[in-house]
């Protein structure tokens, strides 16, 4: 029996896939990490400018926005990338239906403010909703273009795109409306202004056929991924929202607000990981959707690394919930300190989970995908009503629960399709363990001690941050296999062969 050997052009092949996947990493971690700097800043100057009401308002428009907007993209932007024979015909179809659809859907949302104003019980709440609602139309012309610099594995483009449409669009915007001010409409004008920004932007890099088309068959193959895909979104965008749609209307706009914030500092570092394993992984996963030994592969190495990094930030977190909120937002703040801390264990499941929501979309698993979104949309909503009888801290509670159970239907899902075991599964995260109860025993001896001397909130946050990375440093710099596990051994490897090598702390340094 004569064994294959891989021919030269599939090594070249793979080694691309390779090259280019972690040049996505470099860019988009790039990108995104820039991004929620700004989002800190941005949200520091807000908080210290506005109310919390005015955060819970615009809160409750951007949630009816977000979930309406589930419907507006009907999985097409999802299904380019994924496509393997992607023809001019579908870039057309994909198009029309797009812009179409957010067409529409700005036209209905206008309508039926009056309707979701009562509902939430904020008069306040119609105009903002209308003037809110133009972002579906930009955002409907500009999704094919950013799908395809998605599939082409553009990430640069995308990563400067990301940064700039928020540091001016939202950034811009809305600080100096905020001191102009305009109240309320400076959160309004900063969202709109975000996504026209991003709009030019993508149309100008990207060029695609752009002439209206609903030919049948192109359609069709579409939409047979994107309505797999739009029944998970469904599903995902009411576990997203729901719990701020319980907020808003039944423990009102200032609630909302406090909550609203707490939530938004905890997915700041899964929106860190997040972006990355969704931008990144996913088009690399469809190239390689046949190769289920390569996806096996990948999908441990990214769950070994995303716990190696999350879990010791989700533990700093959690013991400077206090400083953070009060550095941040300021002392007018402290309510959300309860809910920050109850999310802040949730920050591995909710990052996580994005592997295996990758996974199966790469895979085309979109229709089990949909059902286990679904039960995470009930469990979200089941749990934040029952939870609002005990304010935002018992909704937090509620929402981690839901977390939690998402976490292990998804990990269920890439399990089978990948024939790995639980005993696998967990294995990959006990290498971040020691990492985290080193960082956990140092963070709570700085704050006891400094919380103690009654040291101001910036110089605990600043102390425990500082000894935090140069520990986290010192680790990487040793390249200790017993603290960073194989798979974090192999990628500071991997990524040391793209570092020159005079600025290279880590070459040859990896212990095997």
């Amino acid at each position: 029996m004569t064994i294959p050997v891989p021919s030269k052009k599939t090594d070249r092949t793979s080694q691309s896939i390779i090259h280019r996947t972690l040049s996505g990493f470099s860019w988009t971690f790039s990108g995104t990490g820039v991004r929620v700097g700004l989002e800190l800043l941005v949200m520091a100057v807000l908080a210290r400018l506005l109310t919390p009401r005015d955060f819970g308002v615009v809160a409750v428009a951007v949630l009816v926005v977000r979930l309406a907007e589930v419907f507006a993209q009907i999985g097409i932007g999802p299904a380019i990338v994924q496509r393997i024979d992607l023809k001019a015909i579908h870039m057309r179809a994909g198009f029309t239906i797009s812009w179409l659809s957010g067409l529409f859907l700005m036209f209905l949302v206008s309508f039926l403010a009056p309707q979701i104003s009562s509902f939430f019980q904020m008069e306040e709440l119609i105009p903002v909703v209308r003037v809110t609602s133009i972002v579906f139309f930009f955002h409907g012309i500009c999704l094919v273009a950013e799908s395809l610099l998605q599939r082409e594995f553009q990430f640069r483009w995308l990563a400067i795109v990301q940064v700039v449409s928020y540091a001016i669009g939202y950034g811009g915007a809305g600080i100096c409306f905020a001191f102009l001010g305009f109240g309320v409409w400076s959160l309004v004008f900063a969202f709109i202004s975000q996504m026209v920004v991003k709009s030019i932007f993508l149309l100008i890099i990207k060029h695609h056929p752009m002439r209206p088309s609903l030919e049948r068959r192109a359609v069709a193959d579409l939409m047979y991924f994107g309505g797999g895909f739009t029944l998970s979104r469904i599903g995902n965008a009411i576990a997203g929202q729901g719990d701020y749609l319980v907020v808003g209307r039944w423990l009102g706009a200032d609630a909302l607000g406090f909550y609203g914030r707490a939530y938004q500092l905890m997915t700041i570092p899964a929106m860190l990981f997040a972006k990355i394993i969704d931008t990144v992984l996913f088009p690399a996963m469809a190239k390689i959707q046949m190769q289920q030994d390569r996806l096996r592969t990948a999908y441990r190495r990214g769950v070994a690394l995303i716990a190696l990094i999350v879990l010791p930030a989700s533990a700093t977190a959690y013991m400077l919930s206090p400083e953070i909120i009060t550095v941040v937002f300021g002392p007018k703040w402290l309510e959300a300190v309860v809910p920050f801390k109850i999310f802040a264990m949730a920050i591995l499941f909710r990052t996580s989970y994005k592997m295996s929501d990758s996974l199966a979309r790469a895979t085309g698993a979109v229709y089990k995908r949909a059902w286990r979104q679904g039960v995470y949309a009930a469990l979200v909503l089941g749990g934040a009503i029952i939870g609002q009888y005990w304010g935002i801290h018992g909704v937090a509670y509620g929402v981690f629960f839901a977390i939690v159970v998402n976490f292990i239907l998804m990990a269920h899902l890439s399990l089978a399709a990948l024939s790995l075991s639980w005993k696998e599964f967990f294995v990959v995260h006990v290498s971040a363990l020691p990492l985290t109860a080193i960082v956990l025993l140092e963070v709570f001896s700085i704050t006891t001690v400094l919380r103690n001397a009654a040291m101001p909130a910036l110089v605990i946050l600043a102390s425990s941050m500082v000894c935090v990375l140069v520990t986290i440093t010192l680790l990487f710099y040793l390249s200790s296999k017993s603290m960073l596990g194989r798979d974090g051994i192999w990628m500071l490897q991997t990524l040391s062969n793209y570092i020159p090598n005079k600025i290279n702390p880590f070459k040859n340094r990896a212990a095997l």
